[in-house]
């Protein structure tokens, strides 16, 4: 399995989890020229970004260690965009982190809401 592929299953995982979770989905894969959001959710009356990282087997690290700080600031920068261009305004706003490792069997999901800060002023 190649790594794009890789990312469209480890997606598709997330977004079911989420699904599971009673969280709504409200975009997938938005990409503009500073980047991509994964996945953009309702959680009750929270939005939430999602970004998802993905592996396969025991690699010494956790996919969720993949999300620096850079990272971070990027996808901040994002969903700032994201919600001035879609008029979003007074609402709360957090970022989440969905690992998901492949190995035999079903992969294992690891859900971290609110797995950073960002400052984001609207």
């Amino acid at each position: 399995m190649d790594r794009r592929e890789l990312g469209a299953r480890a997606e598709d995982a997330a977004v079911d989890f989420l699904k599971r979770k009673g969280m709504r989905i409200l975009g997938r894969n938005l990409r503009t020229r500073r980047g991509e959001i994964d996945c953009i959710a309702l959680d009750k009356k929270t939005l939430v970004f999602v970004e998802v990282k993905a592996q396969t087997g025991a690699g010494g690290t956790y996919p969720e260690e993949k999300v620096t700080t850079a990272k971070q600031r990027r996808l901040a920068r994002l969903a700032l965009e994201y919600m001035r261009k879609n008029r979003v305004t007074d609402t709360h706003v957090r970022f989440d982190v969905v690992a998901v490792t492949y190995g035999e069997g079903e992969p294992e999901i690891y859900h971290i809401p609110n797995a950073f800060d960002a400052d984001i002023d609207i």
